[in-house]
């Protein structure tokens, strides 16, 4: 690994370790094995390294999870009658990695402070959207482009706010795929 692959892989482990709000640039460093001076040359500031980071360490983890949930419940179904099965399965995603998210959102309030980061993040999110794009298409091949990157932008909207509940409620009673299946219906009027 270079320094930069280095530097992420360290600022993942020291915030683990430390925590967001407690870590330094020189707990990075430390963690990485490399100077002070290569987060500036590499990043520019520990607060975009941080982002950068948390952002592609945390997508991954939560974007396999969702990848899965959709290939699961897809498998040998069309996309209306799997829906129930993936979004429980996202449900589950979201309970097995409240850590994850929490560092994730903690993360997200920086970025809604730094233009900067919002570029990153923006782009991060279009990539994340196509990923669920290509999964659903992975399960249901009749999906279209504009029907995949549809459902997708869906998905992930709604699996941040189920997130989000889950972290500021997390006693109250997640909406679960029965649920969904039942509010679509009704807003289509069946």
């Amino acid at each position: 690994m270079g320094n930069r692959e280095d530097l992420l892989t360290g600022a993942r482990q020291a915030i683990l370790d430390r925590g967001l709000a407690k870590v330094t640039a020189r707990d990075i460093a430390t963690a990485a094995g490399v100077s002070l001076a290569a987060i500036g040359y590499h990043f520019g500031s520990k607060d975009l390294l941080v982002m950068e980071a948390l952002t592609d360490g945390v997508g991954t983890e939560i974007g396999d999870g969702i990848d899965k949930a959709i290939k699961d419940a897809g498998e040998g179904h069309s996309l209306w009658d799997s829906l129930a099965a993936t979004w429980n399965g996202l449900v589950d995603v979201i309970q097995e990695n409240q850590q994850s998210l929490l560092l994730s959102f903690e993360n997200g309030v920086q970025i809604a402070r730094n233009p900067e980061a919002q570029i990153f993040m923006a782009e991060a999110t279009g990539r994340a959207r196509s990923d669920i794009a290509a999964a659903l298409q992975g399960a249901h091949p009749d999906l279209t482009d504009k029907q995949a990157t549809a459902v997708a932008r869906l998905i992930f909207v709604m699996f941040q706010g189920m997130a989000t509940q889950s972290l500021i409620g997390p006693t109250a009673d997640l909406m679960d795929g029965d649920d969904l299946v039942t509010a679509i219906r009704a807003l289509r009027g069946k």
